[in-house]
């Protein structure tokens, strides 16, 4: 867990420096780790971390570790095959941990988790065999996607679901899927073609999550709630976007595709679900305050002022608005300390709400 906090303030680091901000690198190729660490080095490591605690099998706490000492090799290590080959390891771990789970409980939920799984181990296998990283990074899209939709698609069960929204969920994810490949023989279509997939996914989403009646009650819940609507919303945008820039290689369209996704979408699941990972994972209390939704508002304030800056040519904006980004970031790691602090106790002894 620590070493994923590393890695996720190296790769704050080093999207700054790549913003163009006058820092001083940890090393001379930081900036352009960006990627592998936020997507690898951060969340790999995290969602491996709670699959394996999960599980409660020593032998699955090999693929975080992995996936960590990959973060770390990018961050104090030379440049070379070192930390794509620990990712990709890391990677292959996480796959064989979902075919565990999928011969435990073969569902169609676990099977979308997994196939999330493959894609990270494909696009790392990718990036080991030095393609571009433009080229790559729909694959890494394509795991924090699936690995959400899944697991959203398991809470949904508990709306049973019509076999008609079903086969809705199966198409958007089959076309999503389909993007991959076509990508690879011709990137700009296949972009196109993701688009059209996470379009789907959003809307799906938006329409049949749980969320949408949970964010009528009170608390932890509804702030839950809130952040996953928030992140369809982005997902959505992020889906059109590619939709109608295609497979931009780099520039201001590029970092507003990708930062939709990955700030948006992934970064408003991962601070809907920290209340409940975090103490999970350390095995310490957290109480939630109404200050959570700090850090919830301004993601979303400085990514639209990033977005906005790189759609209207404003370099200025766009460097601001990733500025205002890693404060939200840091903001909420502080929220997130803080709310761990040990509650007060009420005149009956236990635990304050």
């Amino acid at each position: 867990m620590a070493l994923a906090f590393l890695a996720l303030l190296a790769a704050l680091w080093a999207g700054l420096l790549r913003l163009g901000w006058k820092l001083p690198p940890l090393q001379l190729a930081l900036a352009l780790a960006h990627g592998p660490l936020m997507v690898g080095g951060f969340l790999g490591t995290v969602i491996s971390l709670e699959r394996a605690a999960a599980l409660g099998q020593r032998w699955t706490y090999a693929t975080p570790l992995l996936s960590a000492l990959g973060a770390l090799a990018l961050i104090f290590g030379p440049p070379g095959l070192l930390a794509p080959l620990l990712m990709v390891l890391g990677s292959l771990g996480l796959v064989a941990v979902f075919g565990l789970i999928l011969r435990r409980q073969p569902t169609l939920f676990h099977a979308v988790m997994g196939l999330g799984a493959l894609t990270w181990l494909v696009g790392n296998v990718l990036w080991l065999i030095g393609w571009p990283l433009y080229r790559v990074a729909l694959w890494w899209v394509a795991f924090l996607v699936l690995t959400i939709a899944g697991e959203r698609l398991e809470l949904a069960r508990l709306l049973r679901l019509s076999k008609t929204t079903r086969l809705a969920f199966l198409a958007a994810t089959g076309l999503f899927l389909g993007s991959l490949p076509v990508a690879m023989a011709a990137h700009d279509p296949g972009v196109h073609l993701a688009g059209v997939g996470m379009i789907g996914l959003a809307a799906w989403l938006l329409r049949y999550d749980i969320a949408r009646r949970t964010v009528r009650r009170p608390g932890l819940t509804r702030y839950i709630a809130v952040c996953l609507l928030s992140g369809y919303v982005w997902l959505a945008a992020g889906g059109l976007m590619a939709l109608l820039f295609g497979g931009v290689p780099a520039g201001p369209r590029y970092d507003a595709i990708l930062h939709a996704l990955f700030l948006g979408f992934v970064a408003s699941m991962i601070l809907g679900h920290a209340p409940i990972i975090v103490p999970a994972l350390l095995g310490l209390p957290m109480t939630f305050r109404p200050t959570f939704y700090i850090p919830l508002a301004l993601l979303h304030l400085s990514l639209l002022f990033r977005v906005a800056g790189n759609l209207a040519g404003w370099p200025v904006g766009r460097q601001w608005g990733g500025l205002l980004n890693v404060f939200v970031a840091l903001l909420f790691l502080g929220t997130v300390a803080w709310a761990l602090q040990k509650p007060k106790q009420t005149q009956a002894g236990t635990p304050g709400i």
